[in-house]
């Protein structure tokens, strides 16, 4: 079966201000990716390597770093923090040689403030990028044109004295949103895609790509029916509304159609999405036609609690049946908006990573929960997210972004100096140095799945089948071709004994890293939390 590298292939999130440091600034930086690159695939047999296929690297423009990146002053450069466009082409380079896909971030939903089209604009209702951002009038009795709501809290329109007029914002007010009905706005920002994927990244994560149109009309969006607006922070003013005529409106897939076909100019490129929405407007982010996202993330396994393996098989059931014919599933358990997996999961934690790494689809993984690294709690004076700034500490993000925890040296061998944000207070046990060490950590886990999903067809690019309904053990069937995998994950604190077929099989790999060789079918036993992956075929 054809299938492109992006089906088959296992993405690993990179935040770079906290991977590795390499110019002793206590930030991480090109230089330092390129520097630990061996460790994510070293191009040959992945003795000593984790054994990714690609890198995502979040924002590296220049930028005033309001929002650490996602507040964009150019989008065709490298900010001098991390580097320089000249240390990124070595990356590119040197991650190709080694086999690696590189994909960046492109935020198109808003630039900075301080980016030469804002400042333009911000000039005078007569500038000749005036219509490239979305400015309106004041409400007929005074105050913000409706009543939208920003995601770090309060309104998301900001008062332009000097023009009078107020300029829309749904995150930070540094952050101005540009308008994609503008015709020119949409040709700038493809000539950006164009840009890289000239210089030969293999593809884009596209921030929040269904917020780049908003209602024409300016409505208010209405309130929400079912939020208890006294339990929200009160300064969560988007919170009390349903995202009607801000968020996911049918205009936009025209207009990701068009960004589309600009990938389509190129050879072997990816566009993955970022969006939320119920699972059918998720699905349509595909296109009619295979036409539009390649993949629209799925973050359901984030955002749906799930306490029983009922649970997660009816997520994963209703996400089978919500792909269009020929469209290719994806799964993410943790990025850096996100508290991380081991600590939303605990002691299921190491089925939950066989689990992303078996199912039918591409599977993103994020910095260092190979590890099982858990969200750091962070001194209210170190808070770093306009997040938390603006909705209250509950709601920092900063937990999930610390620093990568190479060794047991000072500051987990990320940098020579205090790090932006504090690493975990367990570093010393819990990095990769010592893990690599350890034939049964979570590092060795990972390592061994993602070797054994790279050698078997059925994993990386067979079918899916679920196995039963029992309410603790969430079991399924790979197959491609004659090769056949049954994985079964016990989410349960009990043992149990699960039927998996008739016969003996072979017991490839335990959660545990402790046990392999034949087992029989029809009796499998699960110790609590514990997941296997039998061949059937042995």
């Amino acid at each position: 079966m054809s299938t492109a590298w992006w089906q088959t292939a296992v993405i690993y999130q990179i935040y770079p201000r906290s991977f590795q440091d390499s110019g002793g600034d206590g930030v991480g930086d090109l230089q330092g990716i390129i520097d630990r690159l061996d460790y994510l695939n070293d191009g040959g047999e992945n003795r000593a390597s984790l054994g990714v296929d690609a890198i995502w690297i979040s924002p590296f423009y220049p930028s005033p770093m309001v929002d650490h990146g996602y507040d964009v002053a150019d989008y065709c450069d490298v900010d001098p923090i991390f580097g320089n466009l000249e240390t990124f082409d070595r990356l590119l380079a040197a991650a190709h040689a080694r086999g690696l896909k590189v994909i960046i971030d492109f935020v198109p939903n808003h630039t900075s403030d301080r980016h030469p089209w804002f400042v333009d604009s911000r000039s005078g209702r007569a500038s000749a990028k005036r219509e490239w951002y979305i400015w309106a009038d004041p409400a007929p009795g005074g105050g913000p044109p409706n009543n939208w709501g920003s995601f770090f809290g309060g309104p998301a329109w900001t008062f332009d004295a000097a023009t009078g007029q107020y300029y829309l914002h749904q995150f930070v007010k540094e952050q101005p949103e540009l308008n994609w009905r503008h015709p020119e706005v949409r040709e700038a920002m493809f000539d950006v895609i164009r840009f890289w994927l000239d210089r030969g990244v293999d593809g884009f994560r596209v921030d929040v790509i269904h917020l780049i149109l908003k209602d024409p009309e300016l409505r208010d969006n209405p309130p929400h029916p079912h939020v208890n607006v006294d339990a929200l922070h009160p300064n969560d003013v988007k919170g009390r509304t349903l995202p009607l005529y801000t968020e996911d409106l049918d205009e936009v897939h025209p207009l990701l159609r068009a960004m589309r076909s600009v990938f389509d100019e190129y050879d072997d490129r990816v566009l993955i999405g970022e969006l939320w929405g119920s699972l059918e407007r998720w699905a349509r982010y595909y296109g009619s036609d295979l036409d539009e996202v390649h993949l629209p993330f799925n973050f359901r396994l984030m955002d749906e609690p799930w306490e029983t393996a009922a649970d997660v098989r009816a997520q994963i059931e209703a996400m089978e049946a919500a792909v269009p014919p020929g469209g290719w599933p994806n799964y993410v358990l943790g990025n850096h908006d996100r508290s991380r997996p081991a600590t939303r999961f605990g002691l299921r934690g190491r089925a939950a990573a066989m689990m992303l790494l078996t199912l039918r689809g591409t599977p993103t993984l994020y910095y260092a929960d190979e590890l099982g690294m858990e969200d750091v709690p962070i001194p209210p004076e170190k808070i770093q997210d306009p997040q938390a700034r603006g909705l209250g500490a509950g709601r920092s993000r900063d937990v999930a972004r610390t620093p990568m925890q190479w060794d047991a040296s000072p500051h987990a061998g990320f940098s020579t100096v205090e790090p932006w944000l504090p690493v975990e207070a367990g570093w010393r046990v819990r990095n990769v140095a010592v893990q690599l060490e350890d034939p049964r950590s979570y590092l060795a886990l990972f390592r061994r799945l993602l070797s054994l999903r790279r050698a078997s067809p059925a994993l990386n690019r067979g079918t899916y089948a679920s196995l039963g309904n029992h309410p603790d053990v969430f079991a399924y069937r790979r197959q491609a071709g004659e090769e056949r995998m049954i994985i079964l994950l016990n989410f349960g604190k009990e043992g149990q004994v699960f039927s998996a077929g008739k016969g003996v099989g072979w017991l490839l790999l335990s959660t545990g890293l402790d046990r392999e060789g034949p087992v029989s079918l029809d009796r499998v036993w699960l110790r609590p939390y514990e997941g296997v992956i039998i061949t059937p075929d042995r």
